[in-house]
Formats: structure tokens, C-alpha cells, sequence
């Protein structure tokens, strides 16, 4: 009480003094635990409250360039309330990409996270859930239902469904040549990259169709898709929601609460995430519920191949032939929250990751003409031009230079920023030793530039991962119960070998969706460049790009014509 009342008997110059001496205070705090901090390494001069926030400029890509260039390959960066080491050279990695520590000390990919608390509003699914018990249940589940020769082949028969709406839509929007007898369009390509990837993994994860293609058509066209406009507008909704979700995760991961939510500019940004989050929640638990309902009117009947029903009906009496156990515990059927969580994780790490991916590798295959030949040459060799042909995985797997292709451009221009580690236990990295809780990113834009490593880094060479035989095909992954990365368990390879080049993560967190990934890239390839004739509009424009968590391509202008075969 007495404190209340002094509280209380405060005027405008005590209170004022007041807050000044609590800020000093916070200042004298900030900067000691700053100057008495382990291991000084060098790094931009943390400021209070905005720590090192002063040297982003919009881009994150960009602002992690340039600290590389001025502080090296190990470096800090005062973050969100975090100290954070920063490393871009292979064999920094090696501990942590490393499947067989026990206990998965480096599993973890940040601390605790009121922010990435906040986005997912509640369930933990892939990409944030650091309890290791829970996580590899998850894991295991969709591992199960993405690795299966089933939905393989349902990813392919949509991919040639969807395609052949793509198509249409390109030659309702085309302009018949002066000779009447071609059509050509000019786009941008990134767009309907976006449009499809969205239309893709919805159908593969849930069964369900969207129409964002169809959204974007309708912008385009007076004539417009025959489907109601309610889907249309929800399929729009949709993409957009996932794209403001995937360029605003930075607002959540390196900005404290403070600045989220008080910070006029920033606060609009946050609540219009939040807004988009929320949309996207209630469509995916409609989407939820209605499965479930189709599963208990099929009681007898085969059952879709998605991933949504292997996770709704994963160890119930429907999953007869599966009882997913760690250890000796038998988990429960997965609960609701969590089964949207992980399709939500799924959306955010597979839609605008493959979009943005083979925006970049049009724009490459187009930008040097041998490139587009060779690959031509290699899809017409296995796919006969003006043949029907069925894909398959098999044949897939023989697109070689075409994989090659994927992987120079992931490496020239990675989707990918950033990858975090946040280990359990100490650890020794670069020469010095860490305690348990240290935040460390992995800068892979610097890391797959990396003089030291990549002969002529800034020129654009398949034939690196062509001619590499020791580079395996990301088709053959298979987890098993440990989720080990067949990629980063070759022995006979130099750590700066295995780990100058990180496309899908590694070791426990190693993406389970590659698989999925290469089979969508590679198919879209040969339906593409296959059939059509793809050009820059203007051979001398940067491919233009922006970066937050990942670097998404803006705006791609294409001439598409059928190819001439």
C-alpha cells in the first residue's frame, strides 16, 4: 500500500525522472551482458531495443551478403533478443547436420519463440516443434503418406491434370500469329508459377481442388473459368494469405513483441498477417471436417491417398496395418489442432519454395541458350516430341542434366536464406566453445557462393552436378525410422564436399517433402519446355527477386509459344 501511495504522490518531473533511470538502467544492462558476453566475435554494434535491426533494409538476402563480406565466414548479429553466430563454411556444419548425436541435441531449430508462438496460434506441427518425441511422430506420419508409391503417382497425375489446365489458359490468353496458324503469349511467368504450385499442393495434401489458377485467369481474361466465383475468390484469398504469411515469418522470428505490436508501420504488417493466418485456419479446419466425415461414411471403401486422410486416420482401427510407436510408447491419433498445424507447415514450406525454385530455373534455362538445348536434348531423348507419353517415376529419375539444372539454380539463387540450429547441449564451433542455447544460422546464399569452394561462383554451370557422380538424385530418398539424410552420410566424401551445397537442410531437419519437390519441378520441366518455346522478353533485365525467410522472384516476363519440333 505504502508503495501505491508513492506511486500515487508522484508529479510530471518525478515520473519523468523515473523513466528516464529505468531506461538507463536497461541501457546499463543491454550493454553489459553485451561486453561480458563469451567468444566477442565481429558483427554490426547492437543498438537497445532495435538491437541490429538498424542495418535491414527490406532484404534479407542482401543484408546477410553484406555482412559476410564485412565480417567473414563467422560473425554475430543481435537479433529479436538473441545473439546470433552466423556461418557460411561447410565445415561449420558437420555437427550439426550429424544424425547419429544422441538425443538430437541439434535438432532444434530456435529457442522458445513468442513470435512463431503467436503465428501458429496453437499446434506445433513440422517446422516449429523442437519436442523431439512429438516431432518424430509427426515425421514418421509424413514421411509415410509422402514417400508411398501411391501418392508418388497421385502427385504425378495431378501435375499433368493441372498442366493441362495451365494450358488452356494460356491459349485462351494467346494471340494468334500473322500466318494464323501459332499463338504466343506474353506473361509473367512467376505468377502462374504461384497459381499452380498453390493448385498442386492443395490437391496432393488434401484431395481437395483450388482454383487460384483459375483466380488469376479471371484477372487477365473478359472470358472468364467456368467455377463459381465463391471459389475463385477463396482460392485467391488463399494464395495471397500464404504469400503475405511466407514474406512476413521475418516480422515473427527477429522482432520482439514491442516492435510487433507498437511500431505504427510494422503493427499494420503484423495484424494483417495475423488476419490472413486466420482465414487460412478456418479454411483448412472446413477442409479437416469434411474429411473426417467421408472417412466415416467409407467404412468398407478405399480411402483417398492425401496426406490429410494418412494423418486423420494414422494408428485409429482404419490404420490396420500401422501402429506408429517411439520406443516402446504407442502414440494416439493425432489430434485435430495438430493435424492442421502440419498441413498448415506444409503449405508455408511447399508452395511458394517450388514456385519461386522454378521461377529461377526458367529464368536461367532461358538466359543461356546451351543450357536450354542440352535440357531440351535430354527431355526429348527420354519424351519423344509429338508422342504421347505417360510420366513415371522411373523416368523421371533419368533426367539428369535437368536435376543438374534444379541444383545450380538453388545454388546460384537459393530459395532458402537462412537455416537455424539452436543445440541443447555445448558444443565447439570455429575454434571456440559454445554453451547450450546458443542461436546459430547457416547463411546459405554465402555458403553456396563460396570462393573457397565453388570454382567461378557467380557463372551459371549445371555440368558442376552433372558431371558430379557422387551426387545423388534426390528421387531416391528414402527415411527410415532414424530420418537419416542418405545425401550427408557418404564417408568417402570431404566434409567441405558434402555440405558446400545445402538445397533441402540436413540431418534431422532435412526437408521430408525433396522428394515431392523434384517429382513436381521435373515434371512441370519436361510438360513445359517440352511442349512450349519459352523466352525473356528482355534478355538484358536482372532476374528480380526479393528476400525475406526465403527469396521469392517478383515478377518474370516470358514470351510462350509452342515449340517448334
Amino acid at each position: 500500500m505504502s508503495l501505491y501511495k508513492y506511486f500515487e504522490n508522484l508529479n510530471f518531473v518525478n515520473c519523468f525522472h523515473l523513466i528516464i533511470f529505468i531506461f538507463l538502467f536497461y541501457v546499463f544492462q543491454f550493454y553489459y551482458k553485451y561486453f561480458t558476453r563469451p567468444n566477442k566475435l565481429p558483427g554490426p554494434f547492437p543498438l537497445p531495443i532495435i538491437e541490429c535491426a538498424y542495418c535491414f533494409r527490406g532484404d534479407i538476402k542482401q543484408l546477410f551478403i553484406s555482412l559476410n563480406k564485412k565480417y567473414g565466414d563467422i560473425y554475430e548479429i543481435q537479433l529479436g533478443g538473441l545473439r546470433r553466430i552466423v556461418l557460411s563454411r561447410p565445415e561449420y556444419f558437420e555437427k550439426f547436420f550429424n544424425n547419429s548425436i544422441k538425443h538430437a541435441k541439434f535438432m532444434p531449430t530456435a529457442p522458445y519463440s513468442q513470435g512463431v508462438k503467436e503465428l501458429r496460434k496453437s499446434g506445433k506441427g513440422l517446422l516449429s516443434n523442437d519436442d523431439f518425441k512429438s516431432w518424430k511422430f509427426a515425421r514418421q506420419l509424413f514421411s509415410r503418406a509422402i514417400l508411398s508409391p501411391s501418392f508418388n503417382n497421385e502427385t504425378i497425375k495431378w501435375t499433368k491434370l493441372l498442366f493441362e489446365e495451365l494450358e488452356g489458359y494460356w491459349k485462351s490468353l494467346g494471340s494468334i500469329n500473322s500466318d494464323g496458324k501459332e499463338w504466343s503469349l506474353e506473361t509473367d511467368f512467376s505468377k502462374w508459377a504461384h497459381r499452380f504450385t498453390n493448385d498442386m499442393i492443395v490437391a496432393v495434401i488434401t484431395g481437395e481442388r483450388s482454383y487460384s489458377m483459375g483466380s488469376y485467369y479471371n484477372t487477365l481474361s473478359p472470358i472468364k473459368a467456368s467455377y463459381p466465383d465463391a471459389l475463385i475468390e477463396g482460392a485467391d484469398r488463399f494464395v495471397r494469405g500464404i504469400n503475405k504469411i511466407v514474406a512476413g515469418v521475418t516480422i515473427f522470428t527477429f522482432l520482439s513483441p514491442f516492435i510487433r505490436h507498437y511500431v505504427p508501420f510494422i503493427r499494420g504488417k503484423t495484424n494483417e498477417i495475423l488476419k490472413h493466418r486466420d482465414f487460412i485456419f478456418d479454411k483448412l479446419d472446413q477442409i479437416i471436417k469434411k474429411r473426417r466425415q467421408e472417412i466415416e461414411v467409407m467404412q468398407n471403401k478405399d480411402l483417398k491417398n492425401d496426406m490429410l486422410t494418412s494423418l486423420i486416420i494414422a494408428n485409429t482401427e482404419r490404420d490396420i496395418t500401422y501402429k506408429m510407436t517411439i520406443g516402446e510408447e504407442i502414440f494416439p491419433p493425432m489430434p485435430e489442432i495438430e493435424i492442421r498445424a502440419n498441413i498448415f507447415s506444409t503449405f508455408l514450406a511447399g508452395t511458394d519454395t517450388t514456385a519461386n525454385l522454378f521461377s529461377f530455373v526458367t529464368y536461367y534455362v532461358c538466359y543461356y541458350p546451351e543450357v536450354k538445348q542440352k535440357m531440351l536434348a535430354e527431355i526429348d531423348s527420354i519424351f519423344p516430341p509429338n508422342n504421347s507419353f505417360q510420366l513415371t517415376h522411373n523416368d523421371l529419375s533419368k533426367l539428369k542434366y535437368c536435376e543438374a539444372i534444379i541444383k545450380e539454380a538453388n545454388r546460384i539463387c537459393p530459395v532458402s536464406n537462412l537455416l537455424g540450429r539452436y543445440p541443447t547441449e555445448p558444443i565447439e564451433v570455429g575454434g571456440y566453445q559454445w554453451p547450450a542455447g546458443t542461436m546459430f544460422h547457416f547463411d546459405l546464399v554465402s555458403l553456396h557462393r563460396h570462393k573457397d569452394y565453388w570454382p567461378n561462383p557467380e557463372t551459371f554451370d549445371p555440368d558442376r552436378f552433372f558431371l558430379d557422380n557422387k551426387n545423388e538424385s534426390f528421387l531416391d530418398v528414402k527415411d527410415d525410422d532414424l530420418i537419416k539424410d542418405k545425401n550427408n552420410q557418404k564417408e568417402d566424401r570431404k566434409v567441405e564436399q558434402k555440405y558446400s551445397f545445402i538445397m533441402f537442410g540436413g540431418g534431422y531437419r532435412i526437408c521430408p517433402g525433396r522428394k515431392l519437390a523434384m517429382t513436381e519441378l521435373l515434371s512441370l520441366m519436361v510438360y513445359i519446355f517440352g511442349k512450349y518455346d519459352i523466352e525473356l522478353i528482355d534478355m538484358e533485365a536482372p532476374l528480380k527477386t526479393k528476400s525475406s525467410i526465403i527469396t521469392y522472384c517478383q515478377r518474370l516476363m516470358v514470351k510462350i509459344k509452342p515449340r517448334n519440333q
